[in-house]
């Protein structure tokens, strides 16, 4: 509605104040002249060396493999993010903490890095040694001889189990 109203003559000054005071809102973030220039500038520097950074940053990441050496042969898996070996060899590496060589058992040595964990020594799943068991069964006890002939008139017959009137009904089957 305010471009039919853009003179002057039409308008009274609160309206033209805040029809000067809209104008200046729509355009308040806008950048002018020079410094319109250097923003842009600066955006497409910011773009070419993101765009760069992002490029050359997945071109070596894809070319990294493993530093380890087995037979005089270079290890030809990729290396693990943010380290230069890979999973086999990464215990090689004396700054990582997160793996640690398999200590496995007295008959089968073992040195699969496994990671780290609470335990002092952390197997790999071959060589985890189970705790206790914690139920054991209940042993069958053996039973005299005497106490299995027990006598017969201890139980209760099915007629001396019918209701009497001494007995209410209620406490009968």
């Amino acid at each position: 509605g305010s471009s039919l109203l853009t003179g002057p003559e039409g308008l009274m000054a609160k309206e033209r104040e805040n029809l000067k005071r809209l104008k200046c809102l729509r355009r308040y973030r806008q950048r002018y002249g020079v410094e319109a220039l250097l923003h842009r500038q600066l955006r497409e520097r910011r773009m070419l060396a993101t765009d760069g950074a992002a490029q050359q940053a997945h071109t070596t990441r894809s070319s990294q493999r493993c530093l380890a050496f087995v037979d005089d042969v270079r290890c030809s898996n990729q290396s693990l993010p943010m380290t230069r070996h890979c999973l086999a060899h990464i215990c090689q590496d004396t700054n990582q903490t997160l793996f640690k060589p398999c200590q496995g058992s007295e008959e089968v040595p073992c040195n699969k890095p496994v990671p780290a964990s609470l335990s002092e020594d952390p197997c790999c799943p071959l060589h985890l040694r189970l705790p206790p068991q914690m139920y054991v069964p209940e042993q069958v006890l053996a039973v005299p001889e005497d106490l299995e002939a027990a006598p017969t008139d201890l139980y209760l017959s099915a007629a001396e189990l019918q209701p009497t009137e001494n007995l209410p009904l209620e406490f009968s089957d």
